[in-house]
C-alpha cells in the first residue's frame, strides 16, 4: 500500500487579501465621505474646500482640541458598548437608552449624596449606579432575547425611547431643579463630586482615563480570556458553540451586561464631567454615533478608540458648518449619515462574490 499525501492548501494569501480589504475599507470610509458630503455642500452653494479648511482651523485651537477628547472618551465608551456584544453576534442599538439611563442613575445618587458625602465618595458610588444602571437596561433585551425571542436590535432601539421619557419624566417633576428659571433640568451636581479636571479653566477631566481603562481592559478582555474565546465561537456559530457545550444564553446576555455597563460609563462621564445636571437632549446621538464607530472599526476594540477620536473631530469640527459657512445645523447629521453609508458599503462590499 501507499500512503496517500494530503495537500493542505496555503490560507496565507487569503489572510492577507482580507486584511488588505479591511485597510481598503477604512481608506475609502476616511476619504469617502468628504468627496459625497463636499457634493452635497457644493449643491448648497457653498465652497467644500472653504467648509473643510474652517473645520480644521477650529480643530486646531487648543480648547476646542480638548473638547475633541472629551466626547471622544464618550464615543469611545460607546462604541466599546457595541463592539463588545457585537463579538457575540449581538446589535445592540440601544446604546442611546444606556447612556441616558446611566446618567439617570449617576443623577440620582449626586442628588441624594453629593451634599453629604466625600466628593471622591460619592464619584465612586456614581460610577457603580451608572454601569449597574446601563447593565440592567441592556439586561432587559437580553432576556428578551433569550426567554420570547424578540431580536435585540429591536428592543434595545424601542427602549432608547423609554430611557428619555424615563429622564424627561424626571427632570420636569421630582427632580426638576426650583432655581433653573423654569427650564426642565435637575439640580447641578456639587463641584467636589465632578469628574476632576487635568488643568485649570480646561475641559479635559478624568472621564479621558476611565474610557483608556475600560479600552484595555477590553481589549484584553476579549484577546486572552477564556470568556473573550467563547464570545467569538457564539458570535461565529452557536449551534456549534452549543454542542460544544458551552452555556450559550448566559454567554449572550453576559455579553449585552457588559456592553451596557460600559454605556451606563458613558451616560457618568457625560453627566459628571460636562454637563453636571440632566436637561433634554444632553445625550442627543451619542450612542448611535458610538454604534457607527463599532462598526467603522469592525468591532476591534482598539480601533474603535481611533473612529472615537475621528468622529468626534467630524462632530466638533461641525459647529463650523452652521457658524463659518451658513449651512443649517442638520448638515452635521448629514455628514455623519454619509460616513455611516460609506462604511456600511465598504463593509459589505468585500463579501461580495466576483
Amino acid at each position: 500500500m501507499t500512503d496517500t499525501q494530503v495537500t493542505v492548501p496555503d490560507v496565507r494569501p487569503q489572510i492577507v487579501d482580507n486584511r488588505q480589504k479591511q485597510v481598503l475599507g477604512w481608506v475609502v470610509a476616511v476619504a469617502g465621505a468628504p468627496v459625497i458630503f463636499g457634493a452635497f455642500v457644493a449643491v448648497k452653494g457653498v465652497n467644500p474646500f472653504t467648509v473643510y479648511a474652517d473645520m480644521l482651523t477650529s480643530l486646531a485651537d487648543p480648547v476646542q482640541g480638548q473638547a475633541v477628547l472629551v466626547r471622544a472618551a464618550v464615543l469611545l465608551l460607546a462604541g466599546l458598548a457595541v463592539a463588545v456584544p457585537a463579538r457575540a453576534g449581538l446589535l445592540n442599538v440601544g446604546g442611546e437608552g444606556q447612556i441616558v439611563i446611566g446618567a439617570v442613575s449617576a443623577a440620582g445618587v449626586g442628588l441624594i449624596a453629593d451634599q453629604r458625602l466625600p466628593g471622591g465618595l460619592v464619584l465612586v458610588l456614581m460610577v457603580l449606579a451608572a454601569m449597574a444602571g446601563g447593565a440592567a437596561w441592556a439586561g432587559l433585551a437580553a432576556g428578551l432575547r433569550l426567554t420570547v425571542k424578540v431580536n435585540e436590535a429591536i428592543s434595545t432601539l424601542l427602549l432608547n425611547f423609554v430611557a428619555i421619557d424615563i429622564m424627561l419624566g424626571l427632570i420636569y417633576d421630582p427632580w426638576k431643579d426650583a432655581s433653573g428659571f423654569g427650564q426642565p433640568s435637575s439640580r447641578p451636581l456639587a463641584d467636589t463630586a465632578r469628574l476632576p479636571l487635568f488643568t485649570t479653566g480646561g475641559t479635559l477631566n478624568a472621564g479621558i482615563v476611565l474610557a483608556l481603562l475600560a479600552l484595555v481592559g477590553v481589549w484584553a478582555a476579549l484577546r486572552y480570556t477564556t470568556w473573550g474565546f467563547r464570545l467569538r465561537v457564539v458570535g461565529g456559530n452557536p449551534e456549534a458553540a452549543r454542542r460544544a457545550g458551552m452555556r450559550v444564553g448566559p454567554l449572550l446576555l453576559s455579553a449585552m451586561l457588559v456592553g451596557g455597563a460600559l454605556a451606563g460609563l458613558a451616560g457618568l462621564v457625560h453627566f459628571a464631567g460636562t454637563e453636571f445636571k440632566l436637561r433634554p437632549g444632553m445625550t442627543t446621538n451619542f450612542g448611535y454615533i458610538g454604534f457607527l464607530a463599532s462598526w467603522l472599526a469592525m468591532h476591534r476594540p482598539l480601533r474603535v478608540g481611533l473612529a472615537a477620536v475621528l468622529l468626534a473631530a467630524i462632530a466638533m469640527g461641525g459647529d463650523s458648518l452652521q457658524i463659518d459657512a451658513g449651512l443649517p445645523a442638520a448638515s452635521l447629521n448629514v455628514l455623519m449619515a454619509v460616513v455611516l453609508l460609506v462604511v456600511l458599503g465598504s463593509r459589505l462590499a468585500p463579501r461580495r462574490k466576483s
